[in-house]
C-alpha cells in the first residue's frame, strides 16, 4: 500500500476509533481524492494518540481545505521550453506534464461536508485548486519545531476555504436550498469552521492578504445558521487571534474563548547584529540525551524571543452580543479545554526554560485548573523539560500526561501516570496507572485509581458509571488490549475485553461507536432492542482474506455474544459506516430509531454519502459528486495476489489504462510504487488489507496519472520486511525488500500486462529510500527509478529512523548495510531525485538527496536531482507539483518507454564488472550483494 493509501486509511481509522477532546471542531467529510475524514462538532472520549492529531490539525487548519485549494484560474507557470533539450543541471524554469496529466490535476476540487451537532443541516466547505509558489515564498519563522507566518501569526501555509453554504438535511434524507453565507470580505481565507453547540451559529477566521504578499491576521467571525448572514466576532477591528497553537472554544451557545494576540505587544525583537558570545551547549553532569534528527528547532536567544513574541496569547471571553473580557495573564498557551458542564477550563501552556534539541512539544508544559470566567483554582502538573524521553519505542514522557476530562461526567478529570520513568527498556508491573479525581476535591480527597497497566496506556472510552473502554498496546509485541471497566462501581473488577495483536487485522472486533451527549461530548452509544436488551455498537473495517467488508455489530459487553445488522456490499461495492447520526438525545438509543451516514464507491464510481435508518434499513443517497476525472472513469482495477518466495502472501492493487486490450496491445511499460511496513509475524504480514471495491483516489502527485500516459500501476505491493520473536525486522531488510520486488514483478509480468524491461520503481520518504536500495541491490528488476523526499544515508539519522529504535553504535552494521548512500556504486540504472528544498521531516533532511547525488555522481550513475524551491516533505504549489510531474513523465518515458532491451544493459553491466574486476574492483562480490547474499541478476544466474 502506498504512503498516501496509508494516510488515507488511518484518517479513516481515525474517525472510527475513540477520540479526544477536538473543543467543538467541524464535523467534516472530505469527498475523494483526498478521502473522507470525521471531525465531530465538540468534545469527546478519545485517545491520547487521536488528541495529538486534533491539535495537528487544528494547526494546519481544522476546518481549512486540503493546503491551499482554489476554485480561481490556475497560476501561470513561468514560460519555458517543453521539449527535451538535452537538459542538464541549473535553473531551466518550471515546465508542465503532457495535457492528460494536467487535466487531472487541474480539475476543480469537491467541497468538505461539515454536519451539524444535530445532524439535522450540512455545511459545504468550498476550496480552491493548488496555490501558487508565490503562497510558500511568504516569508516564514522555523521555531522551536514550528514554522509560523509573522505576518499573519499563525502556523504558516496554512490552508483554507473561500466559500461557505448551508443545507438543511430534510427529514427523508434529502437536502434542502443551498443558502450562501455573506457578509465577510470577498477573497477571503476561511479557516477553523465550527459549530456552536446549538447548531444555531458557526465561527471561523476571515484573513485577507495584504499587498507585497503578506498575510493579513486572522479575525473571528460568527456567521447565522438561519440567515446565513456573517459579522465579526469583536467590535474593535485590533483583535486578532493567535492560531500558533489553540484557536477559539465555545464555552456555551453565546460565548467563545478566544486565544488573541495581546494588544499591548509590541514589534518583534531585533536580531542583535553582534552576538553577545558563542553558541553553548553543555552535558557536564553526563546525561543520556538521545533525540531523532528533529528539524526547525531554536538556535539562540534570539530565536527564543521571537518564539515567545509570536506563541504568547491573551485569552479572551467573547459573547455575541459584543461584550469582551480578557483572563488570565498573557502566556504560551497551547490549549484550552472546557469541563462538559463548562464551569471550568483546564489550560495548558509551555514555559522556559526552552531547548535547542527538541521541539517545543517537549518544553516545560505546565496545566492548570480554572474557573471559566479566568479564576486560578489549582496546578495540575508542572512538568520539566523533557530531553531525555528515550528512543525505544513506546517510551514516554515523566510525570502525568493524556490530561482529560470524562465525557459522561460533568467535571471529573483523568490522567495517566508512567511507573517506569517512561522508558520501555524498563521492566516493571504496574507500568502505567489510570488516575481520575473530581475538578475540586472535597476535605483532601486524594486522587482514584481506575486501573493499573503492563502495556502502555492508549486511550479510553467513556460511556456511563457502569461502562468504559481502557485501551493499552506494546510497540514490540504489538498486543493490544482492551478492558472494561465500572468506573463509578467499586465492587465490579476489571476484565480483558479484547486480547490480541495490532497486525492481526482479521481478528480486529471493531470500535464502538459514539453518540453526543447533550454536553457537547461524545460517549459509548448503548442501543436497546425490543425485548430491553442492551448492546454496543462495534464499527469494524472488516479485513478478509478476499478484502475489507466493513460491518457494524451490535455487541453483548457482558456475553460476548454479537450481532451483524449491516455489512458492506462485497460484490461490486466498497461501504463504510461514517458516523451515528441518532443520537440527539441522552441515554439508550432505540435500534428501530437508528440511523446511521455510511459511505458507497465501487471501482468506478467516486464516494456518495448516504443516510441509512432502521428498521427498514432504507438508504437514501444525500450527495451526489461528480466523478473527479472522468477520462480515466473506465480504468482497470484488481487487487492480485501473489507469494514470497520465502511463502509470506502479498497484496497489490493493478491498474490499467482505460480500453486496455492485452490481446491488442500487448504488455505496457509498468510503474510500481510502494512503501515498506514492518511486522513481527509472517502471518500478519500476508493478511489483505484495503479493498478491491475502493475507488481509486489520484492525488496530485499520484504515480496513478500515469494511467493517462498509457502505463500499468503497480500500486502498494506489500513489502512486509518481519523480524519474528527477538529478530529485528531491519537485520533483512535488504533481503526481504528484494525479495517482496521480485515476486510483485515476476506476477505482473507472468500476467503479460508489463513488459519485462519496462518496469520502473519508486516512492515517496520511506519509499524513495526503497527506490534506491532496489536499484542497489536489484538491479535486475527495474529500469530505471523515482525517489521523492527520501533519506539515504542512515548514518545522519544515529538515533533511529521509521521504526528503527536501535542506535547507529548498537547496530552499525544494520545502519550501514541498509543505507543506499554506502551503495551508490552499485547503482547502474537511472535514478530520479526530487527533494523539498524545506523538507522539515524528521530524518529527511534536503542534504540528504544533495549528499546521494553527489555519491551518485561519483560513480558516473545516470542521474539528475530536482530540488523544489520552498517545498516541504510533500509537494503544494501548483508549480512545483507541475514541474514534478513533468520531470516523472520525462524520465519515465527516456529511460522506461525508451529504455535499451533488458539484453543490452545486462550487457553493458557484464562489461563495466569485468572492467572492474581487471582493475582491482570487486564486481563478484557487488553482484553478490552485502555479506554475498545471493541477488545475482539474471544475466548471471
Amino acid at each position: 500500500m502506498s504512503s498516501i493509501s496509508i494516510l488515507h486509511r488511518a484518517c479513516l481509522r481515525l474517525a472510527l476509533l475513540p477520540l479526544p477532546p477536538l473543543r467543538a471542531r467541524a464535523t467534516a467529510l472530505r469527498p475523494p481524492p483526498l478521502r473522507r475524514h470525521l471531525h465531530l462538532p465538540r468534545r469527546s472520549a478519545m485517545s491520547t494518540a487521536a488528541s495529538r492529531l486534533s491539535h495537528i490539525a487544528a494547526a494546519t487548519g481544522a476546518g481549512g481545505g486540503a493546503a491551499g485549494e482554489s476554485n480561481e484560474p490556475p497560476p501561470a507557470v513561468p514560460a519555458a521550453a517543453q521539449e527535451d533539450d538535452g537538459l542538464s543541471s541549473g535553473d531551466m524554469g518550471y515546465r508542465l506534464p503532457p495535457k492528460e496529466i494536467q487535466d487531472i490535476v487541474d480539475a476543480p476540487p469537491l467541497p468538505v461536508l461539515s454536519f451539524s451537532p444535530n445532524k439535522d443541516k450540512i455545511l459545504f466547505l468550498k476550496r480552491r485548486a493548488l496555490p501558487p509558489l508565490s503562497d510558500l515564498a511568504k516569508p516564514e519563522e522555523k521555531l522551536a519545531g514550528l514554522r509560523i507566518d509573522g505576518n499573519s501569526n499563525t502556523r504558516s501555509r496554512m490552508s483554507f476555504y473561500n466559500g461557505i453554504s448551508i443545507h438543511n438535511l430534510l427529514d427523508d434524507g434529502t437536502l434542502g436550498p443551498e443558502k450562501e453565507v455573506h457578509g465577510y470580505p470577498v477573497g477571503a481565507r476561511i479557516n477553523f469552521v465550527t459549530w456552536s453547540q446549538d447548531g444555531r451559529h458557526i465561527s471561523f477566521t476571515v484573513r485577507i492578504d495584504e499587498e507585497d504578499n503578506k498575510s493579513g491576521k486572522l479575525r473571528v467571525w460568527i456567521a447565522d445558521v438561519e440567515s446565513g448572514e456573517a459579522r465579526p466576532l469583536f467590535k474593535s477591528p485590533e483583535i486578532y487571534l493567535n492560531a500558533i497553537f489553540d484557536s477559539f472554544v465555545w464555552i456555551d451557545n453565546s460565548t467563545l474563548l478566544v486565544c488573541t494576540i495581546p494588544v499591548t505587544r509590541g514589534s518583534p525583537p531585533q536580531k542583535p547584529s553582534v552576538p553577545s558570545g558563542p553558541k553553548i551547549q553543555s552535558n557536564e553532569t553526563k546525561n543520556v540525551v538521545q533525540v531523532r534528527t528533529f528539524q526547525d528547532l531554536l538556535k539562540d536567544e534570539y530565536d527564543a524571543d521571537l518564539f515567545d513574541y509570536y506563541a504568547t496569547s491573551q485569552l479572551v471571553l467573547a459573547s455575541l452580543d459584543g461584550t469582551v473580557k480578557p483572563i488570565g495573564s498573557p502566556a504560551v498557551y497551547t490549549s484550552i479545554d472546557p469541563s462538559p458542564d463548562d464551569k471550568y477550563l483546564m489550560v495548558s501552556s509551555i514555559h522556559r526554560p526552552y531547548s535547542y534539541i527538541v521541539p517545543c512539544g517537549r518544553f516545560p508544559k505546565k496545566v492548570e485548573l480554572w474557573t471559566v470566567d479566568g479564576k486560578f483554582i489549582r496546578e495540575l502538573c508542572d512538568l520539566p523539560l523533557a530531553e531525555d524521553i528515550p528512543i525505544t519505542m513506546s517510551s514516554v514522557r515523566k510525570g502525568k500526561r493524556s490530561i482529560n476530562w470524562r465525557a459522561d461526567r460533568p467535571s471529573t478529570l483523568y490522567w495517566v501516570e508512567t511507573q517506569d520513568g517512561g522508558d520501555a527498556k524498563v521492566e516493571v508491573s504496574p507500568r502505567d496507572i489510570v488516575y481520575m479525581e473530581n475538578a475540586e476535591p472535597i476535605n483532601g480527597e486524594q486522587p482514584e485509581i481506575l486501573h493499573k497497566l503492563d502495556l502502555r496506556y492508549a486511550g479510553t472510552s467513556w460511556c456511563d458509571e457502569s461502562l468504559a473502554l481502557v485501551y493499552e498496546s506494546w510497540y514490540k509485541t504489538r498486543k493490544t488490549r482492551t478492558w472494561v471497566l465500572s468506573p463509578d462501581k467499586k465492587d465490579v473488577n476489571p476484565r480483558i475485553l479484547f486480547d490480541r495483536s495490532s497486525e492481526d487485522v482479521y481478528s480486529d472486533p471493531g470500535s464502538p461507536m459514539l453518540r453526543r451527549t447533550d454536553m457537547g461530548t461524545y460517549v459509548i452509544a448503548k442501543i436497546k432492542k425490543q425485548d430491553g436488551s442492551t448492546y454496543v455498537l462495534l464499527n469494524g473495517m472488516g479485513a478478509t482474506p478476499e478484502g475489507n467488508v466493513p460491518f457494524l455489530d451490535l455487541f453483548d459487553i457482558n456475553t460476548g455474544s454479537k450481532e451483524r445488522i449491516w455489512e458492506s456490499d462485497k460484490e461490486k461495492y466498497y461501504e463504510t459506516v461514517v458516523a451515528l447520526m441518532s443520537d440527539k438525545t441522552d441515554g439508550e438509543l432505540s435500534l428501530d430509531q437508528l440511523k446511521i451516514l455510511t459511505s458507497k464507491e465501487s471501482k468506478t464510481e467516486n464516494t456518495q454519502y448516504y443516510l441509512q435508518t432502521w428498521p427498514e434499513k432504507k438508504q437514501v443517497k444525500i450527495t451526489n459528486f461528480p466523478h473527479p476525472y472522468p477520462q480515466l472513469a473506465s480504468l482497470y482495477k484488481e487487487m492480485i495476489r501473489y507469494q514470497r518466495k520465502d511463502g509470506v502472501q502479498l497484496t497489490a492493487n493493478l491498474y490499467l489504462p482505460p480500453g486496455y486490450d492485452p490481446s491488442k496491445d500487448g504488455p505496457l511499460p509498468c510503474l510500481v510504487w510502494s512503501y515498506p511496513g514492518e511486522f513481527k509475524s509472517k502471518d500478519a504480514a500476508g493478511q489483505v488489507r484495503g479493498s478491491p471495491n475502493e475507488f481509486p483516489g489520484i492525488g496530485a502527485t499520484s504515480p496513478l496519472l500515469w494511467l493517462a500516459r498509457g502505463f500499468a500501476i503497480l500500486s502498494g505491493p506489500t513489502i512486509p520486511i518481519i523480524g519474528e520473536g527477538d529478530e529485528e525486522a531491519n537485520d533483512r531488510y535488504v533481503e526481504q525488500l528484494v525479495a517482496s520486488a521480485e515476486a510483485a514483478v515476476e506476477e505482473v509480468v507472468k500476467r503479460g500486462v508489463a513488459h519485462p524491461d519496462k518496469i520502473a520503481v519508486g516512492g515517496h520518504s520511506y519509499g524513495a529510500f526503497m527506490t534506491a536500495n532496489l536499484l542497489a541491490h536489484a538491479p535486475h528488476l527495474f529500469c530505471c527509478g523515482v525517489a521523492r523526499s527520501g533519506a539515504y544515508n542512515r548514518t545522519l539519522t544515529p538515533f533511529g529512523f521509521q521504526n528503527e529504535d536501535r542506535t547507529l553504535w548498537e547496530a552499525t552494521s544494520t545502519y550501514v548495510e541498509m543505507s543506499p548512500f554506502m551503495s551508490a556504486n552499485k547503482i547502474k540504472k537511472p535514478i530520479l531525485l526530487i527533494h523539498g528544498e524545506q523538507d522539515n521531516n524528521s530524518g529527511t533532511l534536503t542534504m540528504q538527496s544533495d549528499r546521494f547525488f553527489n555519491a551518485l555522481k561519483g560513480h558516473g550513475a545516470l542521474s539528475r536531482l530536482v530540488i523544489l524551491p520552498f517545498e516541504s516533505h510533500g509537494y503544494s504549489a501548483r508549480e512545483s507539483i507541475m514541474h514534478v510531474l513533468w520531470e516523472t513523465d520525462r524520465w519515465l518515458q527516456n529511460y522506461c518507454v525508451n529504455s535499451a532491451s533488458k539484453a543490452d544493459s545486462d550487457s553493458v553491466a557484464d562489461s563495466e564488472n569485468k572492467t572492474l574486476s581487471a582493475s582491482g574492483g570487486s564486481a563478484a562480490r557487488e553482484a553478490l550483494g552485502p555479506e554475498g547474499s545471493s541477488y545475482l541478476p539474471r544475466s548471471l544466474l
